[in-house]
């Protein structure tokens, strides 16, 4: 009988848009996996049943400084934002220097992102969107039947994808946000991604607004903290002038997170930045 002899790496799970201990988003990062095959990584994203796995390699682009895959339990994602920034975060930690001086440059299936400091906060470069168009009417009645609220609720709605296929709601306030009870096997079923937002309306208020998400993942569970769908509810709500170039969202406090995102825009470059820390480091032996 033969056996394997497992290799070892460096393991880190970091949580990401995190203001203190355990508030944000997990995700799970893997060293060194050049060697590991496309099946061999799913299998391990399945494992640690987080939203997101990822996995650091040697970059093939010359311009970047390394490579990053991002699975969720079941496939691959092109990008996903709190992967991309705790990923970030494990490759500094591990000792890795940029290229450039104050940009990290990370290669995945989505193309080449940006990533840099900002007020000891990690910020990427909200990719570009691959669809960004107003939301089909079909597609908006099996939206209000997937939130359970009435149609007259949805104040406005966007295709906003920048690779996880987001779908952007516009609700009435955060505290209409937070009250959501969606139907989350019917969320699954549709195959949709959704992300809804609401503006809080007292002053002071804890951000600007409210963010929840359904459907990612394995499409049956919410999403504590989403870089992806921030950006692209960045882009729509500062491209249609409801929010100004900075803005703050909060987002898992029905789950008992509230993680915290911070928004830039610079001319047409936006920045989602949050705050990250490794909670769990060792090794991976398999």
């Amino acid at each position: 009988m033969r056996f394997e002899v497992p290799v070892t790496r460096t393991f880190r799970q970091v949580d990401v848009f995190s203001p203190g201990p355990l508030p944000g988003n997990p995700v799970a990062v893997v060293h060194d996996a050049d060697s590991m095959s496309d099946d061999e990584m799913l299998s391990f994203a399945n494992w640690t049943n987080l939203s997101e796995t990822t996995f650091l390699l040697a970059p093939r682009s010359t311009d970047a400084d390394y490579r990053l895959r991002i699975f969720t339990p079941a496939r691959e994602l092109p990008f996903a934002g709190h992967p991309t920034l705790g990923s970030a975060h494990a490759w500094l930690e591990a000792g890795g220097r940029p290229r450039h001086p104050g940009i990290i440059v990370q290669e995945c299936e989505a193309g080449l992102v940006r990533v840099r400091s900002a007020e000891n906060r990690l910020a990427f470069m909200a990719p570009p969107l691959t669809r960004y168009e107003n939301v089909e009417p079909r597609i908006m009645g099996r939206l209000s039947e997937c939130l359970r609220i009435d149609p007259s609720d949805i104040r406005d709605a966007q295709w906003i994808d920048n690779g996880p296929g987001w779908v952007g709601v516009l609700l009435p306030s955060a505290q209409f946000v937070l009250d959501l009870n969606p139907d989350l096997s019917l969320v699954k079923a549709s195959g949709l991604k959704i992300g809804v937002a609401g503006f809080f309306s007292e002053n002071p208020a804890p951000a600007d607004l409210e963010v929840r998400a359904f459907g990612a993942g394995d499409g049956s569970s919410e999403d504590p903290v989403t870089g992806s769908l921030n950006a692209g509810l960045a882009r729509w709500f500062t491209d249609t002038h409801r929010v100004g170039h900075s803005y703050s969202a909060r987002q898992g406090t029905t789950l008992g997170r509230g993680g915290f995102i911070h928004v830039t825009r610079d001319d047409e470059v936006i920045w989602v930045s949050g705050a990250t820390r490794t909670v769990i480091s060792g090794n991976l032996d398999w």
